[in-house]
């Protein structure tokens, strides 16, 4: 249900990776003091920078110490580190962060931390570390930098945030998300309003202190604990969101920063959704350009046209709405439309799922299998064997629904804006539409609104945008190369979300270089 903005794990099949992140269509956005200047337009009001004297109230979180220990994972260590629940009132208690890192391997003048953050909002930074980032980095990154993430708050180790129950969930993500009446469109209501419910009694403190914002400042005192005069980060997906809103709050303390797979903060939710909703479309698009070239295309032949493919998956997505079809699942969920829908959204991140979605698709429409799209949705959603689920998916909605104002706060206007949803995509804009009125229901108020962030006095900031990313699209990296004072926009001219370790030599010397010598991209500078 809720889709996202996510990383993958470079190199690799996006289901053989690691969830690192990202929500589809709840975008999120930091806190402001203006306001937007319309529904569908870019906000005008810029994030302000937070004062560059430390406030005494927060000086005890600054100056601690962190224990490290060993957390089994070897050669990493973990430690935990505390920040104020409320940044308005630090005397209200803490929050508990985890954080681990892995010390610099190699010889050569150390160039301090770090930080990575995989995107979301949601996703394990710390997983992404130990599982990708730590051992995965360039060997020259990771001789020179100790590699760092820190777990955000309501995030996987970090006191995360809980909703419903692995029962519970299945029951949700099965949810009709294309109602054909109004009686499915209140069963919809129903699961938005029952998921928002059961965050809001697991996690009603927590609720109301998971905002971007409040994130980016925990990072400083991360960077301060680790006794870093300047942030170094690397930030893909909802992770450039995350470090571009550092930047706003502390441009001083700004070291090199890379924001790969760049969101435009900008926008609000309704039009982030639908410029997503087109992202799909266009990486929809170069699949099933792709698909009919292969002996195995179940949606169609060498000569059919990508338009005819989309209605050929979508005629089948009908089908399934209909008639579930087995899926040889031990808990006995079948395959209908919606998990159907998610397991070929998920392939869209990385062209290296494609002739996985094939095989899957064949399975499904040709032997009535729906076994391998439920293994894509499954790992969408970090469900596992067992029917449990990681808080990825309560701690996506907890932090979009806290950063922005609802995209639809009725069916009704989600109907008006259909015709709108589905021009921008006709095989996946009904679902997407539907999808961004989960938040109309959220038991905590945003506190949130759409801005741009100037950063001004910030060293040179990298962002890279990729030309057919389905969750980021392109121009929202060139939105934000254009708001970010000291922004370089690197460009990869390719499929897939993300650009960093992705196969690009050209990607990847360009920003090992910044990262290692502080030399950014020329202007202008574009790879394949």
């Amino acid at each position: 249900m809720h889709f996202r903005r996510r990383s993958i794990r470079p190199g690799r099949s996006r289901t053989a990776a690691v969830l690192l992140a990202t929500t589809a269509l709840l975008a999120s956005a930091c806190s402001t003091s203006g306001s937007a200047n319309s529904v569908d337009g870019a906000a005008s009001v810029a994030l302000a920078a937070l004062p560059r004297a430390t406030p005494a109230t927060l000086a005890p979180y600054y100056a601690q110490k962190l224990s490290w220990r060993s957390c089994g994972v070897p050669g990493f260590e973990c430690a935990t580190m505390k920040a104020p629940l409320d940044y308005a009132e630090p005397d209200a208690g803490d929050v508990r962060l985890a954080v681990a890192r892995k010390k610099a391997t190699g010889k050569g003048k150390p160039l301090g931390s770090l930080l990575v953050n995989p995107g979301g909002p949601g996703g394990s930074a710390i997983g992404y570390l130990q599982q990708y980032a730590g051992i995965g980095y360039p060997a020259e990154v990771r001789a020179r930098y100790d590699m760092v993430a820190v777990d955000p708050r309501g995030v996987a180790r970090s006191e995360p945030v809980e909703c419903l129950d692995g029962r519970d969930m299945d029951t949700y993500t099965q949810t009709d998300t294309t109602p054909d009446d109004k009686k499915e469109a209140g069963e919809l209501v129903d699961a938005y309003k029952e998921f928002a419910e059961g965050c809001g009694e697991r996690s009603a403190e927590l609720l109301r202190h998971v905002s971007t914002v409040e994130a980016a400042r925990d990072m400083d005192i991360l960077r301060a604990a680790l006794g870093d005069r300047k942030l170094t980060y690397v930030g893909a997906s909802y992770g450039t969101f995350l470090g571009a809103t550092y930047a706003g709050l502390f441009p001083d303390r700004v070291g090199r920063l890379v924001l790969d797979g760049a969101m435009d903060p900008s926008l609000p939710a309704r039009r982030l959704n639908l410029d997503q909703t087109a992202g799909f479309e266009t990486a929809f698009q170069s699949f099933a350009k792709d698909c009919v070239q292969q002996p195995d295309c179940p949606l169609g032949r060498k000569g059919t046209t990508p338009a005819q493919v989309g209605k050929n998956l979508k005629a089948f997505f009908r089908k399934l709405d209909q008639h579930p079809i087995p899926a040889g699942d031990a808990d006995g969920r079948k395959l209908g439309e919606a998990l159907a829908t998610t397991g070929v959204i998920a392939a869209m991140y990385d062209e290296g799922a494609w002739a996985q979605l094939r095989e899957a698709l064949t399975m499904a429409m040709k032997e009535k299998d729906g076994a391998g799209l439920l293994v894509l949705s499954d790992s969408y959603y970090e469900r596992d064997a067992k029917g449990d689920y990681s808080n990825l998916m309560f701690a996506n909605a907890a932090v979009n629904c806290l950063d922005l104002p609802a995209a639809f706060s009725t069916p009704d206007q989600v109907e008006e804006s259909l015709p709108a949803f589905e021009k921008a995509s006709p095989v996946f804009g009904e679902g997407l539409a539907w999808a961004s009125l989960s938040c109309a229901y959220w038991p905590v108020k945003p506190t949130g609104e759409p801005h741009r962030i100037v950063a001004k006095g910030a060293a040179p900031i990298v962002v890279v945008g990729t030309t057919r990313d389905p969750a980021t699209p392109y121009g929202w990296a060139r939105a934000l190369s254009r708001q970010l004072s000291s922004a370089r926009l690197l460009t990869y001219e390719g499929d897939g979300h993300t650009a960093y370790g992705r196969g690009s030599d050209c990607i990847d010397s360009t920003i090992d270089t910044y990262l290692l010598h502080g030399t950014p991209p020329a202007a202008g500078k574009r790879c394949s």
